[in-house]
């Protein structure tokens, strides 16, 4: 459960009343810069009387449940200031049960210094008994899910899920690749072609799960190629959904063969090997003898390559090499995703030639009305929802120069602080989320992690509820704001970096994009969190605010131009800002 409006009202109470802890430890640990953009919104825009007890809500909503997390000096005196009011009993019994290793501390007053050093393990057994002993709500001790951190290379997923029914276009689909996967050596080849967000995942690991369960058991595996770490996590997910949905006896072993993990060979039993192509690659250059490698292509019983129109570089003939080499040139099962927008016939049909494949496309009466305009197709009829766009353009052209692209032709991390530094632009952002009706659920890709907690900080001031999530939030946080989030509890959810793939949360009202990009992959990626149609649990219709209207990569217009041709969709200027010319 996330931290609630009560647990909010206690802590105030407890920090100000009960304790008397000094406002400048709190103005200390968010910074002065953040103290006067709290009094701004408050005095200027809520026109409402700055009060310790309001700054002290606002700093509780930003930090959460991590409020009293870390070993910063600022933090651990605020852990001290409450510990030097406890009664002298309690805080004696407090240090006799948290006891520092290798001290003898016996006179009270050191002890509160001592245990405010004290490592704090979100969750664990000395934060519980502080937050209890100083009378605060026990979800200020954090989450206790440390070892969550380290993603595990091997996971064993139990049987037993619910999950919604397939499509009927989706169930065709998985009719025509099990009746092709029921055939012998270079007939069990297919290329599954979708748009973006007709389910191709969805299909092929239904489909591959059902026909691969029995040779599971004969120790035989599933191998998965994805182009980047966040796919093949995507796919991990549903991979463990799919077969939790199945009243299969057994569990599944999934293997991670991607960024730090490596497999040894005395851990295979069969099951799913999800795997980077760069990773392999990788493996095949530096060592010829990869065992685990081996051992799984060997016994390989199908192969599924998401992301498919790359399987004509280089890496993956490498791939296919060492695969019929050791299966003395008989391959297993092969089936390539791809998306049907942006895909010309022309490579469409080269792929399904390179694989000497059957091409699977959605099957309805009225062919030619999807033919013509797949998207709008699954618009028209509820799979996807439909997107009424905003392109926000202030009147300052901001052309990027190529000292501020990074080695993908991206913008840099240098050019998005220069974004999110810009008030003019921020204000405008502010109160276009502010307009947004109460009740709504908000998703926002910031340009950093500090312009995300910026922004949520403002929105939580104006007495909106907002949340941030980074790369480095606890899982089990993590978990808990995106269930706030489906659940109406927090209407901003503020992130960077992450919730592009994988991200179940699917009724997003709103999207804010204010990270422009000029990678395709990327903004298709965001803005398909808020296109999920409501035959798919989402919503009919997604408010689409961009904030990179404005922003040009040597003249051209960001990702936005060629997704708004490529899915057909008409949008409406917004002008806002402030006159000027930049070139940065």
């Amino acid at each position: 459960m996330y931290i609630t409006d009560n647990d909010i009202q206690i802590a105030v109470k407890r920090f100000s009343d009960t304790y008397q802890v000094k406002q400048e430890l709190f103005e200390k640990l968010i910074g002065m810069e953040h103290v006067s953009l709290i009094r701004y919104q408050i005095e200027q825009v809520n026109q409402e009387t700055f009060t310790y007890k309001k700054l002290l809500e606002t700093i509780i909503r930003i930090k959460g449940p991590s409020l009293l997390s870390g070993s910063s000096e600022e933090v651990r005196e605020i852990r001290r200031a409450l510990l030097r009011k406890l009664p002298e009993n309690e805080l004696c019994s407090l240090y006799e049960r948290n006891a520092i290793k290798g001290k003898n501390i016996q006179s009270v007053s050191y002890m509160p210094r001592a245990l405010a050093q004290k490592q704090w393990k979100a969750g664990g057994k000395w934060p519980r008994d502080f937050i209890k002993t100083v009378g605060l709500p026990l979800c200020f001790s954090g989450f206790g899910l440390a070892k969550e951190e380290s993603v595990p290379t091997i996971m064993d997923i139990e049987a037993r899920k619910a999950v919604p029914p397939l499509a009927p276009y989706q169930l065709l689909i998985k009719e025509e690749m099990t009746s092709i996967l029921s055939l012998e050596d270079d007939a069990t080849r297919c290329i599954v072609s979708l748009p973006t967000g007709g389910g191709k995942t969805r299909v092929a690991v239904e489909s591959f799960i059902d026909w691969m369960q029995p040779r599971f058991a004969e120790g035989r595996y599933m191998l998965w190629i994805a182009q980047s770490e966040e796919l093949c996590e995507q796919a991990i997910a549903c991979i463990a959904d799919m077969w939790q949905e199945r009243e299969f006896p057994e569990s599944l072993r999934i293997y991670r063969y991607f960024g730090t993990h490596n497999i040894k060979p005395e851990d295979l039993i069969g099951g799913v090997v999800v795997a980077s192509i760069q990773k392999i690659v990788r493996r095949l250059k530096n060592d010829e003898n990869d065992e685990a490698l081996d051992d799984i292509l060997q016994l390989c019983g199908a192969m599924i390559v998401d992301e498919a129109h790359h399987a004509a570089a280089h890496s993956y003939q490498l791939l296919f090499e060492r695969a019929r080499e050791m299966t003395n040139g008989r391959l297993f099962a092969i089936c390539g995703l791809t998306a049907t927008p942006g895909r010309s016939g022309d490579e469409t049909a080269l792929l399904v030639n390179q694989f000497e494949a059957r091409l699977l496309r959605p099957r309805f009466p009225d062919q030619r009305d999807y033919d013509e305009k797949p998207l709008k197709y699954f618009r028209d009829r509820g799979y996807l929802a439909k997107p009424i766009y905003r392109l926000m353009k202030d009147q300052r052209m901001m052309v990027v120069e190529e000292d501020k692209l990074d080695e993908s032709g991206d913008l840099s991390t240098d050019m998005l602080r220069v974004l999110a530094s810009d008030e003019a632009r921020n204000q405008w952002i502010i109160n276009t989320l502010l307009d947004v009706p109460s009740g709504s659920s908000t998703l926002v890709y910031a340009c950093t992690v500090e312009h995300a907690e910026m922004l949520s900080m403002l929105i939580n001031t104006a007495g909106r509820t907002a949340a941030v999530i980074a790369a480095d939030t606890p899982k089990g946080l993590r978990r808990s704001m995106i269930e706030a989030f489906r659940k109406g509890q927090i209407e901003f959810l503020f992130n960077y970096g992450v919730l592009t793939t994988g991200f179940d949360a699917p009724k997003v009202d709103h999207l804010f994009l204010l990270r422009p990009t000029a990678s395709e992959i990327l903004y298709e990626q965001m803005v398909g969190r808020g296109l999920r149609g409501p035959l798919f649990g989402g919503t009919e219709t997604c408010m689409i605010y961009d904030f990179s209207g404005n922003v040009t990569v040597h003249g051209q217009p960001l990702a936005y131009a060629r997704f708004l041709e490529k899915w057909d969709i008409s949008y409406k200027e917004e002008r806002g800002g402030q006159p000027a010319a930049n070139s940065v």
